[in-house]
């Protein structure tokens, strides 16, 4: 007899009070939120071990919506407030969930520290290319030539990549997906959050109303083909020339660095050594 596939129990980890949600109809972040709480799900961990930070932005308002611990923060500061809660319980398994704005234009400064401190912290930017809740602004990973409310002649600052600015400032687990690959979303995400020490999940998602109807995909289905057709799996970037990669972006894990030292771990043994 086949098996029966069991469905789901996303309600078991969803405040109820709190919904429904205020993202647009089709918005890619809800699929971030299921394959979030999946992967959750799959490495058992108890709801009381799991602390979610944010900033502002449309992807903030995610820790509103689910029934962990969690802090809603101040724009750009949710990598600070992360620091502080996996410093005291080190023990805490802490994600922090940003908008690229508020991870790489006004909490750049902590992304770079939090990296370079290689801290036992998830962070997930939810990449839309645009200040999505504020009127369609442009942001740091607004492709070049592409159009916002701040460029409408288009964009003439290069972006930056998210994975390689992680990578640079010493994060020791970097990769991206996208909000149409939900599977390889939901893998990377458990494997982000049992890799120790500063792991970094870009997520290229859809915004169809602040971005994508100023570049011609005015739908979900136009944005989520764009991330389709765009997504160059690493493995097969390292064959393709610098020319074949213009316009794309590479997906899956993308670089990781084992037994590094640890910054909460290191501090404790300072503190016991202080104490003896």
């Amino acid at each position: 007899m086949p098996k029966t596939k069991t469905k789901f129990d996303y309600d078991k980890y969803l405040r109820k009070n709190t919904l429904p949600h205020i993202w647009c109809p089709g918005c890619g972040d809800g699929i971030i939120l299921k394959s979030l709480l999946r992967a959750i799900d799959g490495l058992q961990y108890k709801k009381d071990d799991i602390v979610i930070t944010s900033g502002i932005g449309c992807a903030s308002r995610l820790p509103g919506y689910v029934d962990f611990n969690t802090i809603h923060t101040t724009h750009g500061r949710a990598l600070t407030f992360a620091i502080g809660m996996k410093m005291y319980k080190p023990r805490l398994k802490v994600i922090t969930i940003s908008g690229d704005g508020d991870a790489l234009a006004i909490g750049g400064n902590h992304f770079i520290h939090a990296a370079r401190r290689n801290i036992d912290i998830t962070l997930i930017v939810f990449n839309n290319y645009t200040y999505g809740m504020t009127g369609g602004q442009a942001s740091p990973t607004q492709p070049y030539g592409s159009y916002a409310t701040t460029t409408p002649y288009g964009s003439v600052e290069p972006p930056f990549d998210t994975c390689e600015l992680a990578k640079a400032a010493g994060a020791t687990w970097v990769a991206r997906s996208t909000s149409y690959h939900a599977v390889q979303l939901e893998k990377l995400i458990a494997d982000a959050m049992t890799h120790k020490g500063f792991s970094v999940l870009d997520v290229i998602t859809n915004c169809h109303i602040s971005y994508g109807r100023r570049n011609k995909m005015k739908s979900p289905v136009e944005m989520v083909k764009y991330q389709k057709e765009k997504a160059v799996p690493n493995r097969s970037a390292q064959n393709m020339t610098a020319e074949e990669l213009t316009g794309r972006f590479k997906t899956g894990l993308i670089y990781e660095k084992k037994d590094s030292l640890e910054f909460a771990e290191e501090n404790y043994k300072k503190l016991a050594l202080l104490k003896q």
